[in-house]
């Protein structure tokens, strides 16, 4: 009776001075009664005011325990939950954690709560904590989850496990065993909630990262066949092809992949060797070259891609990438190509660096950067000039450049950069004695007699 009041009140101060004089075993029978009461309220009727008295009996349970039982506290939590108390739910959690960091129930509890409250990082944490205690618990308990909470649940435990992986891959910061014990926990859980082809692969790369490469072998033909079509399975095949240095079969694949994913291709580099490597981007760029004499750009540019990738970034690659590139009018791309090689300039030939601002050239004016364009096709002209005339006669051709110089200087000319104007207008007419600059020329000359532009 006193309870029933004490619920209706919703004060349960006035059953502290009771509890005082309480012996252990009254105690300790308000404590199971209570928590047999709400148990039996929860197996029933699921409606708020159930669920609130359900608190209420538990609420006397854990202070007839003393202020902390653990069923009974992870009990609560769950019920806060229910009615949409997440952080009063999460209060219950902490306090179950604080006698017990590894409870389980708690740590997994306390993940979906933040689950539903889309805090990404703090679920994750809690998941992952979760699993590596007792994965057998936690993995119930996701696929428990409605379908959508399950995709949101297992596509943050893959984007972890991704980004964790990949930074250890791409720093060579070698983990310990602790580390990867943990992401091939989480891989091993990710298969067992979802056999996505995703939770495979990344199973895949935790193994071979941890030197496993037959079991990885062995998981990735188990679960996609010995010749996959799944593009990013056959990728990781052929890295493991690597390990047998079969570099002419593991090529073929891994261009497909530079095409869809060059972030992906950039991380599986990380499984292979330096030499490896090196034959790997010799004879990509091999084949590249080879499709672009059939016309075939659009498959040489995964080769190509590949080729960079492999040698990381080397100019010789890049040149042909943005070559191919540019039959395929990706002239953004190819430009970002083109500076790269062009910051990497220093130890070349003042021929190979004409040749290098002339195809940069090229591509600005592609974009319709003409003053850019100009410029570059003047520091090929003055590198070497014979090569730089050579290459503008067969494109863009020297009559078209000499208009888009004469364009330029004459804007020069209008704001009164006379030096710059008079520069331009040089260079233009060392490509084609055009009767415009001439005369652009002759009015600097006259206009701006009072500068020295010579």
């Amino acid at each position: 009776k006193l309870l029933r009041r004490l619920i209706r009140i919703g004060d349960s101060s006035c059953l502290l001075p009771v509890l005082d004089i309480f012996q252990d075993e009254d105690r300790k029978l308000l404590q199971s009664h209570c928590r047999w009461r709400a148990l039996a309220i929860l197996k029933g009727k699921q409606e708020g005011a159930a669920i609130k008295e359900a608190i209420a009996h538990l609420s006397f349970a854990i202070l007839a325990a003393g202020g902390y039982a653990e069923d009974c506290l992870l009990t609560r939590a769950r019920c806060y939950g229910r009615l949409g108390q997440m952080k009063t739910a999460i209060f219950d959690f902490n306090a179950v954690l604080k006698e017990d960091p590894r409870n389980v129930q708690a740590l997994s509890g306390r993940g979906f709560v933040h689950l539903a409250l889309r805090q990404q990082k703090e679920a994750v944490q809690d998941l992952i904590s979760a699993l590596k205690v007792e994965a057998g618990a936690v993995i119930p308990a996701i696929l428990s989850l409605r379908p959508e909470a399950q995709g949101l649940v297992t596509g943050w435990l893959l984007q972890h496990g991704r980004a964790t992986l990949s930074e250890l891959m791409a720093t060579k910061d070698l983990p310990g065993e602790e580390t990867l014990g943990d992401l091939l926990t989480m891989a091993k859980a990710l298969i067992k909630i979802c056999r996505a082809a995703q939770h495979h692969i990344f199973y895949a790369d935790v193994l071979m990262a941890n030197g496993r490469h037959q079991e990885a072998l062995k998981h990735l033909q188990e679960a996609f066949g010995h010749c996959p079509a799944e593009d990013f399975a056959r990728a990781r095949l052929a890295v493991l092809q690597l390990q047998s240095r079969n570099v002419a079969g593991a090529a073929a694949p891994l261009s497909v992949l530079a095409r869809r994913d060059e972030k992906d291709l950039a991380f599986l580099l990380n499984f292979v060797d330096t030499k490896q490597q090196q034959h790997l981007a010799q004879a990509a760029a091999q084949e590249g070259k080879v499709l672009m004499k059939g016309h075939d750009h659009q498959q040489a540019l995964g080769y190509h891609s590949l080729a960079v990738l492999a040698s990381r970034a080397s100019p010789r690659y890049l040149r042909r990438r943005a070559a191919c590139l540019m039959h395929l009018k990706k002239y953004e791309k190819a430009l970002k190509d083109m500076e790269k090689v062009i910051q990497g300039h220093g130890s070349n030939s003042p021929k190979t660096q004409a040749g290098d601002h002339c195809c940069q050239g090229f591509l600005l004016l592609a974009l319709a950067q003409e003053e850019a364009a100009v410029q570059h096709y003047m520091q090929a002209l003055q590198l070497d000039e014979p090569l730089a005339l050579g290459t503008i006669t067969e494109c863009p051709g020297r009559e078209s450049l000499t208009k888009i110089f004469h364009k330029i200087a004459q804007c020069n000319f209008e704001k009164e950069r006379y030096e710059e104007a008079w520069k331009i207008t040089d260079y233009g007419l060392k490509i084609d004695k055009s009767s415009e600059l001439q005369k652009l020329k002759a009015r600097l000359k006259r206009e701006a007699s009072s500068c020295s532009i010579h």
